[in-house]
């Protein structure tokens, strides 16, 4: 954008160069804007050949007016003067050009505007008394105030025709001489009044967030003004939060000084105790001891033989026991002069060195926000998903995802880590369960977001393991039909593992050659799978030929029962942990009695067969209520 702008002869500062222009041009043929360095080149008629900003004109001419209309306003604010003049004060304007919107004297008028060359075409007329301002029409304002009608603005290459077309490749205003006769005939045009009123649209919506913009901005200023005033109020809380603290740990040493120096005393007094116990003991035997020494010694200056020997003996113990109460040690102090005591308070220092303020005050993470629509439930998996609530600047380490047991119990944790995904299987089915988030990070854990309730599926719908079953086992149909290539029976699981509820699938004998044994039933993952389902402990099953089956666990066989399985055959298995109890079925009716009972833990449904047998899977059944009564077994 150029400071001076390419459409001025409108304002006034343009309007006082307007009659300088032939000389700009003559001097300069481009004129560079300061602040982008931009350079927009001049033809012959210099500044003239911008288009004039009539708007901002009419801006000007409102502004001048309501000055003049305001109290106490000069007359001679009303007295048009020439613009162009040198002499102080400037000689009343004679002269207005029209089309150069400039105010010349006489004098001006004949040096700088001559009625030849390039202005022969400029029509002169009288000077209106607002100054040489016009009106959004282009033309002068007849008398101070507005008193007298703007003029419609005209072509400045076609002067009697005004505007009446919008040219849009040129973005400018033309009339219709222009269209037929100037540069803009073969260019896109459309209704002055229409481009007027779109335009306007746009400015006005442009407004319409620029206003909106505005409005934040003065709400973000106060918030800056209230945040202003929260610092100096939390300086000051702050400051006097420090002088409190300081004068704490200046108060706690004062009391430990205390305490130390009494400890000092202590000590002393009990040294000095020590000592003159030890003083006045040793002056008393010192004073003992030297008596009987006297004693001894007088006596021994006798002559008298019988009676030096009638006490010799009982003076000589006395001397002895006087000896032996000098014992080893007793002429050692018991005490030192030097206090045992030592004060380290290095680390103290050290510590008041770094006392220090910790530049960032990490609080504890939001509330999460679990993302509804990304939190699904598939059989007996669920998936959760949740985010961080916009404009979190707390930082977060990881996520604690918690889930209740399905029957409204307590929540336990089920992930902790730094995903927002997280798939939760081995649930129960048909069950209801509670779900909720929470994220933590070095300041603690934050609070639990907004329970959610998933629904598992009210019946499982599985296949057959191709990871768990036997290397001989072959899958088709989406894992849901099994066959063997060995002779030998092998085991193959189900997908899914029951620990609750009651559940009931079927499995179609699709063929069935040479009268096998197949086995079926549920079992735990680490069955063995290279024998005959139910040989081991881990197994509970029914196998079949094509006459009579039998009920096997821990390779114990029970309640032969008459009846068996040919091809076109279902076997139904029904696993009722609810009661705790496994029953089987054959084409809709019972087979023998409830086959086990007390069964508890995690059950995988199960199958064992060999080459000769093909199955296929049939999940997702509700229990049938019309089960036939079961057949006697055969023992």
């Amino acid at each position: 954008v150029l400071p001076m702008v390419p459409a001025p002869p409108g304002s006034f500062a343009a309007a006082a160069r307007g009659a300088a222009c032939s000389s700009l041009s003559s001097s300069s043929s481009s004129i560079t804007c300061p602040q982008c360095h931009r350079s927009a080149s001049l033809d012959h008629r210099g500044l003239r050949g911008f288009q004039r900003n009539r708007l901002l004109e009419a801006i000007v001419q409102r502004y001048q007016q309501g000055r003049g209309a305001a109290p106490g306003a000069s007359a001679a604010a009303a007295v048009a003067i020439c613009q162009l003049c040198d002499r102080t004060p400037p000689e009343p304007a004679a002269t207005l050009c029209e089309q150069c919107d400039v105010l010349y004297c006489s004098a001006c008028q004949l040096k700088c505007h001559p009625s030849r060359g390039p202005f022969a075409k400029h029509r002169l007329g009288a000077p209106s008394g607002g100054g040489g301002c016009k009106s959004p029409g282009g033309a002068g304002a007849g008398a101070t105030g507005g008193s007298t009608a703007r003029k419609f603005p005209t072509c400045p290459e076609h002067e009697m025709e005004n505007y009446s077309m919008y040219c849009v490749s040129c973005r400018t205003p033309v009339c219709y001489l222009c269209l037929e006769e100037g540069r803009h005939a073969k260019h896109e045009v459309k209704p002055l009044g229409a481009m007027w009123k779109q335009h306007k649209a746009q400015l006005s919506q442009a407004l319409n967030g620029v206003s909106d913009k505005a409005k934040e901005a003065k709400e973000f200023l106060v918030q800056l003004k209230n945040i202003l005033q929260q610092i100096q109020e939390n300086g000051l809380d702050y400051e006097a939060c420090l002088v409190a603290q300081c004068d704490a740990l200046v108060d706690a040493l004062t009391r430990q000084k205390a305490k130390l120096l009494t400890k000092v005393t202590k000590e002393r007094e009990h040294k000095l105790k020590m000592v003159w116990d030890q003083i006045n003991h040793c002056t008393l035997k010192l004073r003992q001891s030297t008596g009987l020494m006297e004693y001894c010694l007088e006596v021994i200056k006798e002559n008298d033989p019988s009676g030096f020997l009638q006490i010799s003996d009982a003076l000589i113990k006395r001397v002895q026991v006087s000896q032996e109460q000098w014992v080893k040690g007793a002429l050692e102090p018991k005490v030192s002069a030097e206090f045992d005591l030592t004060l380290d308070s290095e680390p103290l220092l050290q510590a008041i060195h770094q006392l220090d303020f910790i530049q960032m005050k990490c609080r504890v993470p939001p509330i999460p926000l679990l993302q509804l629509e990304k939190c699904c439930t598939r059989n007996n998996s669920v998936t959760l998903a949740w985010r961080m609530p916009p404009f979190t600047h707390s930082p977060v380490d990881g996520y604690i995802l918690e889930l209740d047991d399905g029957a409204g119990g307590q929540f336990r944790e089920v992930y902790v880590g730094k995903e927002t995904l997280c798939t939760i299987d081995g649930l129960h089915f048909n069950s209801t369960y509670n779900a909720r988030v929470k994220a933590f990070n070095s300041s603690g854990v934050g609070p639990y977001s907004k329970t959610v309730v998933l629904q598992t599926s009210d019946v499982a719908w599985f296949t057959f393991d191709p990871n768990s079953g036997h290397r001989d086992i072959i899958l088709s149909n989406d894992n849901q039909t099994a066959t063997c290539s060995s002779y030998d029976d092998r085991v193959v699981l189900g997908t899914a593992a029951f620990s609750k509820g009651v559940h009931y699938w079927e499995l179609h004998v699709d063929r069935y050659d040479n009268h096998p044994d197949p086995a079926f039933g549920v079992a735990r993952a680490s069955v063995v799978k290279d024998m005959m389902l139910g040989k081991d402990d881990k197994a509970w099953a029914m196998y079949v030929d094509n006459n009579r089956s039998w009920f096997m666990h821990c390779n114990s066989h029970t309640n032969r029962t008459e009846g068996g399985v040919c091809k076109g055959a279902t076997v139904g298995v029904l696993l009722d942990l609810n009661k705790h109890t496994l029953t089987f079925f054959i084409n809709g009716q019972q087979q023998g009695p409830t086959a086990f009972s007390h069964v508890d833990g995690v059950f995988m449904p199960a199958l064992s067969l060999n080459r000769n047998v093909q199955v296929t899977l049939h999940t997702g059944l509700e229990v049938p209520t019309n089960l036939g009564r079961p057949k006697l077994s055969g023992n």
